[in-house]
């Protein structure tokens, strides 16, 4: 085969030579005519123009390298560059999924490793890599239920999932996606589960009780035990919601809670990106008896080679292709190996203490239902200031920082939920404390005004809901 260099006046062309005989199809030929462009508008644009129009669009957004990102519940810390920089080197970055194990052993080994990380920070005894985010880690976990109960007979029955009213939103989703009823259960007024009603909810009916640990406003729910045993009494499964895991590494553990199956967000915990729609990362871990209901393949090691296992009796099947997100498995890994089991410690002592320190500063103006010891995240409510939570969130962009998850949870009036996590300084700290106490005292009408300093300003949010330009 033999190629010819076309000349520069020459038209596009897709050559392709047999011998001596060249066969010239024009680009774009099977294009049918009515779909082809006569003309394309394309500006002559300076370099410089082009670099100063995308560096000025990258300066109009927030990021957490810019500041602090206290979104309540998403834990948003900030993504260490050295595991970026391991991730993105080809010898990790190119290897193909469908690559013969013997050659990807570094890799196997890797994603092992992380499971045995897992497994011991968790007191799991299996874990599977294999889910793509932490709601669909969690959408697992409750597959892996219902293939539980049906298994054991019970599925037909045990058709509901006990849900706390704090819960994250994708609790409820899940299990009705998973074919359950969900039933709602109310906090008791010291912000944990009610346990009254939590036992009128049990019966023959439940499949399972979903929980955070600590909860969505920050508190830690001491009867834990006794909620297991209650769950487990009625036959049901315990399962873990792992967004708020940053809050007890090294202090507690689902296991040693007594739960029966756990996600874990890499990208809250173990500072993985966030993804912003792209790959993200959710294993699930499960105590023993539910280990061959994981998703397959998981990695094993027999003392000589890392092999994948796709022959787990009970398994669910696959819930992704191939096994998950690698490039997020391997910026995890990296970090656990970084900072070590008492790195890991100290992280949830510092992110618990800035979290308790910004609650003490704020405490004077804001009211913080509920137990004053907060872990990961406090809730506060603008309502004891006479302004609204949405408006407070407006002066603290204008101001040049990110405002807190609002309206969230449901159980707080004028909610705003700040979660600083352990990658925030003093300095930042005061300075957002500083800023929700300037907002506390400015002038109500003036904040409905507000942002006036950012890229784009006021926005009728329920119109932009209802009616969303997904255009430019």
């Amino acid at each position: 085969m033999q190629y010819r260099q076309a000349r520069y006046d020459e038209p596009l062309l897709s050559e392709i030579s047999s011998g001596n005989d060249y066969h010239h199809v024009e680009s774009g030929a099977a294009i049918p005519e009515s779909l082809r462009r006569k003309s394309l508008d394309i500006p002559s644009v300076a370099e410089y123009d082009v670099v100063r129009h995308y560096t000025r669009l990258s300066q109009m957004n927030y990021a957490v390298d810019i500041g602090m990102y206290p979104l309540g519940s998403c834990t948003m810390k900030l993504n260490p560059k050295f595991a970026d920089r391991i991730s993105s080197m080809p010898e990790f970055s190119t290897v193909h999924p469908l690559a013969p194990e013997e050659s990807v052993q570094g890799n196997l080994r890797v994603m092992y490793e992380l499971q045995e990380f897992l497994k011991k920070i968790s007191d799991m005894d299996a874990v599977s890599l294999q889910p793509l985010a932490g709601a669909h880690g969690e959408y697992t976990g409750i597959l892996i239920a219902r293939k539980y109960h049906e298994v054991h007979g019970e599925l037909e029955r045990r058709r509901e999932v006990i849900i706390p009213d704090s819960a994250h939103g994708t609790n409820p989703a899940s299990a009705a996606m998973a074919g359950f009823d969900v039933v709602e259960i109310p906090s008791s007024p010291d912000g944990m589960v009610d346990m009254g009603a939590l036992r009128a909810a049990l019966s023959d009916r439940t499949a399972l009780f979903m929980i955070t640990n600590p909860n969505t406003l920050g508190i830690f729910e001491d009867r834990i035990l006794e909620i297991a045993d209650l769950v487990h009494s009625a036959g049901a499964l315990l399962y873990y919601d792992g967004a708020n895991f940053n809050a007890i590494l090294g202090k507690t553990s689902p296991g040693l809670m007594g739960f029966d199956i756990v996600h874990f967000n890499l990208h809250k915990t173990f500072a993985t990106p966030h993804g912003g729609g792209g790959p993200g990362s959710g294993p699930v871990g499960v105590r023993g008896e539910l280990r061959d209901y994981l998703p397959v393949p998981v990695v094993e090691y027999d003392g000589k080679a890392y092999h994948l296992n796709y022959d787990l009796r009970h398994t669910i099947g696959a819930v992704s292709s191939y096994y998950g997100s690698f490039l997020m498995h391997l910026r995890a890994w990296a970090y656990i190996l970084y900072h070590g089991g008492n790195g890991l410690t100290r992280n949830t002592e510092r992110a618990v203490l800035n979290t308790n320190y910004l609650a003490k500063r704020l405490s004077g103006a804001y009211r913080i239902p509920y137990k004053p010891l907060k872990k990961h995240e406090v809730v506060v409510s603008s309502d004891s200031t006479g302004r609204r939570a949405q408006d407070i969130a407006k002066y603290i962009l204008d101001n040049g920082m990110h405002p807190p998850t609002v309206y969230f949870p449901l159980i707080v009036h004028e909610a705003l939920m700040i979660e600083p996590t352990e990658t925030v300084s003093k300095a930042d700290l005061d300075r957002y404390a500083d800023i929700m106490l300037e907002a506390a005292r400015e002038d109500p009408e003036g904040l409905k005004r507000m942002p006036l300093n950012t890229a784009v300003g006021r926005i009728d949010e329920v119109r932009a809901a209802r009616e969303p330009k997904l255009r430019w």
